[in-house]
């Protein structure tokens, strides 16, 4: 591998295919989310970490952790979600200063609706232009990749 300077092909390749792929996937599933259920892409996102948790519930500080979004920008997002009735904020029993937001049945609702949808949209536009194994090579990659992995 090349260090410094520019990127040669072999390195622009991989890493510019990276930068296209993932902006046209996300921006894809996000319009048919929005289009099919009225829910982007991040909103989608924060319900499935909340129907992911221990009682459907996240302190503020970790689902923004979990949905790469700034304290700040998950703060907006939740009470958007808050006031369509698909989550709740309530405060934390053991911290006063601190807040949970949790899915409410409402929310439930909405992301299994949304689900199938999106899911299918993975598949289709992701998952089936690659074999099983190239799945798992490509999992072990991103693994290794991962800022914070250790690797």
């Amino acid at each position: 591998m090349a260090s410094g300077g520019r990127l040669n092909e072999v390195e622009m390749g991989a890493w510019g295919g990276f930068l296209r792929t993932h902006h046209a996937l996300v921006a894809e599933l996000d319009d048919e989310l929005r289009r099919e259920h009225d829910l982007p892409l991040t909103s989608f996102d924060v319900l499935a970490q909340l129907d992911n948790a221990p009682g459907r519930q996240l302190r503020m500080s970790e689902l923004a952790d979990a949905v790469l979004l700034s304290r700040s920008g998950v703060t907006r997002l939740v009470e958007r979600l808050e006031r369509r009735g698909l989550l709740e904020r309530r405060e934390c029993s053991d911290d006063a200063r601190g807040a949970l937001a949790v899915l409410t049945d409402d929310g439930v609702a909405r992301l299994r609706e949304a689900r199938e949808t999106h899911l299918a949209g993975v598949r289709e536009r992701f998952l089936r232009h690659l074999s099983e194994e190239e799945l798992r090579r490509l999992a072990e990659v991103w693994e290794r990749i991962e800022p914070g992995s250790g690797h």
